[in-house]
């Protein structure tokens, strides 16, 4: 187990074949096909909005391109939040038709019932605590969690709740660095942090932000590892240049035929 060897986990999100193929190339441990793509691939404004449906369509896409990493799939708003049933008939769904090798929720105690029911069946539970997009109007919009005494006690006994009801792993999202360095101490499962300092077991990014593929708001958590969005939109542009003027596409990119062929087309 990672944990106790004390091998970090590399975790990113994706919700395409090819960018999970790439992922899956380049050693990723697990790959999260987040509801984020509410966001990064749908534009919605949150990740409310988003369905069963679009989670299982991004999921096995994702499945079919990552032969080795481990691929996790959120459980959309509203698919486990109403009871125990609800919460196994949806994770098996995302098992069975969108290929997940595990489904990941949000939620602490309030939850754990449905954790329970879900790997009582068999299928792995990652769980999300800290900030967690889908709350986050309750929450007061997207701002760090847990500064206070109570609710860093709070996020401490969640994360020990879900661990005790099956949860394999846990997210910690937009949580004190200390505080999440606490929490991985306390806990036998592994902590996978997304704004939460490098105390955790693991870290999460989504793949467009440390990509540089947005060019507006990027949380302060975020580290570009690349700037692959000027780079497209300069090729975009390249592009669009060389369609216009005609030199694309050259002689090179275009296919023969005999001119005695041609001259009995006449």
């Amino acid at each position: 187990m990672a944990k106790e060897e004390g091998r970090k986990i590399s975790m990113l999100t994706a919700y395409d074949y090819s960018t999970a193929k790439l992922m899956d190339e380049a050693g990723i441990d697990a790959i999260l096909v987040g509801d984020s793509l509410g966001n990064t691939i749908l534009g919605y404004e949150d990740t409310v909005s988003v369905t069963m449906e679009d989670m299982i369509h991004h999921g096995v896409a994702v499945a079919r391109g990552a032969k080795t990493t481990m691929v996790v799939v959120d459980m959309p708003f509203m698919s486990y939040q109403t009871n125990e049933y609800d919460a196994l008939v949806n994770a098996g769904r995302l098992m069975k038709e969108g290929r997940a090798g595990a489904v990941k929720l949000e939620g602490g105690r309030s939850v754990c019932p449905q954790i329970k029911a879900v790997t009582d069946a068999g299928i792995p539970v990652m769980a999300h605590l800290g900030l967690t997009p889908q709350s986050v109007n309750a929450l007061g919009g997207n701002r760090v969690q847990g500064k206070s005494v109570e609710d860093a006690r709070n996020i401490i006994e969640d994360a020990l709740a879900v661990q005790e009801a099956g949860a394999f792993a846990v997210v910690l999202e937009c949580i004190p660095a200390k505080l999440a360095t606490l929490i991985t101490k306390k806990l036998a499962i592994p902590t996978i942090g997304i704004g939460a300092g490098n105390g955790c077991d693991g870290q999460i990014l989504v793949y467009q932000d440390m990509l540089g593929m947005f060019s507006g708001y990027v949380p302060k958590f975020v580290k570009k590892f690349a700037d692959a969005g000027a780079i497209m939109k300069e090729a975009f542009a390249d592009y669009k240049k060389e369609v216009a003027d005609g030199t694309f596409p050259s002689e090179e990119h275009t296919f023969k035929i005999d001119d005695e062929v041609l001259g009995k087309l006449y």
